[in-house]
């Protein structure tokens, strides 16, 4: 006996139907909530299989559906039975495989069972509670720092129409000084209507870690941008109350990006892969971390092309008759944050590095990084299509440093 159990999961229920062994089903479907008296009875469920197939643990299968399996998938492991998440375009294709057009629930849930006889289907190796945490934080992260971006667009619209010469007066708009004093001074009258030294010790106030001489430079290019401003008299209050209000909400994301990204390397400097991407060079902790916790456990793959599969930079293959595709899109049927991550990692690799001060060669930052895109370049590659080769060059680096536990060295 080989029994299983398919889950058509939805939000807040799913649909169960399980199968003794291939081609005996057992019993219909029914369904299920995801509270503690739906888990309850699918416990008794599976305890019931388990008697009527001689003994034998059941194994449930289930498409990963965002977060509305986590309360299976918990109750599962609490329980501890083995289950299959698998991925919605494998089944799809599995149920896409019968001539009759018929989509239920139930019917969804009989093609999980029926799929586990035809496919060798792995049970989900856990990722670990620090990876799946860490995850969790750096997604949040990206979240985040979406928002913050739109809203410093909106800002700086604003600033365009209040107060356009500010933006000269410190290294960056966004610095916290910079944010802070905008916030005591939005206009060119609230500037002038105070004299330099008065500037000066509010400036000197907001940033302690520079000198007053600092300081004191800072107040008078601000009186300079208020006697250039093309805006002397605001019409509009309206201005002055939406950019106070953005100043403050830009503020505000950039304490939780940093309370963020002090959680994010605290607990990502207990992994160690942690430390063995970032010796690969143009890869930093962000994008170590962001990396790290997409792929989750190396031990999932077992060769490096799954892996570059799995990031959906695996090129897209169409061949009927005598007719080939010459041109090949990757899939993009992985994870979008894993390829954005791998892509900053090879905009910085690729880059040059600061000059040595003692001589005048620049070095880029990954020596052999370069070399295999300009390699790429010389052949009459397109910038695209170069980058998604580097792209899957470093992901064949990582899968080799991950699962050898080693570091990566720079070969000159």
């Amino acid at each position: 006996m080989n029994p299983v159990v398919g889950l058509d999961v939805a939000k807040g229920e799913s649909q169960v139907q399980a199968f003794l062994d291939k081609g005996k089903p057992y019993r219909k479907s029914f369904s299920i909530q995801h509270n503690l008296e739906g888990l309850k009875a699918f416990l008794d469920f599976l305890q019931e299989i388990e008697i009527a197939s001689g003994g034998y643990h059941p194994s449930v299968v289930l498409e990963s559906t965002g977060h509305y399996h986590t309360p299976v998938i918990q109750f599962l492991e609490e329980q501890n039975y083995v289950y299959i998440v698998i991925n919605p375009l494998i089944s799809h294709r599995a149920k896409s495989s019968s001539l009759r057009k018929v989509k239920t629930d139930a019917i969804d849930a009989y093609h999980l069972c029926e799929l586990y006889y035809k496919e060798e289907l792995e049970p989900y190796k856990k990722r670990g509670i620090q990876l799946l945490n860490l995850r969790n934080l750096t997604r949040q992260q990206e979240s985040i720092a979406e928002m913050a971006a739109k809203t410093k667009l909106q800002l700086h619209s604003l600033i365009d129409q209040v107060f356009p010469e500010f933006r000269g007066v410190f290294g960056s708009l966004y610095s916290k000084v910079s944010l802070l004093t905008l916030l005591a001074f939005p206009t060119s009258e609230s500037v002038l209507s105070v004299d330099e030294k008065e500037l000066t010790e509010k400036i000197s106030s907001l940033c302690n870690s520079r000198s007053e001489k600092w300081a004191n430079e800072r107040a008078q290019k601000l009186r300079e941008a208020a006697l250039r401003n093309p805006f002397p008299h605001n019409q509009y209050q309206s201005h002055i109350f939406n950019l106070e209000m953005l100043i403050n909400i830009v503020l505000q994301y950039q304490k939780h990006l940093s309370k963020l990204s002090n959680e994010i390397d605290s607990l990502a400097k207990k992994i160690e892969e942690y430390k063995i991407l970032q010796s690969i060079p143009g890869i930093g902790e962000k994008i170590a971390a962001t990396i790290i916790s997409e792929i989750g456990e190396i031990d999932r793959f077992d060769a490096a092309k799954k892996l570059v599969a799995f990031a959906g930079v695996d090129p897209s293959v169409y061949s009927s008759g005598k007719f080939t595709a010459s041109i090949n899109r990757i899939t993009k049927r992985g994870s979008s944050r894993l390829r954005h991550a791998l892509y900053m990692a090879i905009q910085s690799g690729i880059r040059d590095a600061r000059k040595k001060k003692t001589t005048d060669e620049i070095i880029p930052r990954n020596k052999r990084l370069r070399e295999f895109y300009y390699k790429k370049r010389e052949e009459g590659k397109p910038f695209r299509v170069a980058i998604i080769a580097c792209v899957n060059k470093l992901l064949h680096w990582i899968y080799a440093l991950l699962k050898n536990r080693t570091t990566f060295q720079d070969i000159a």
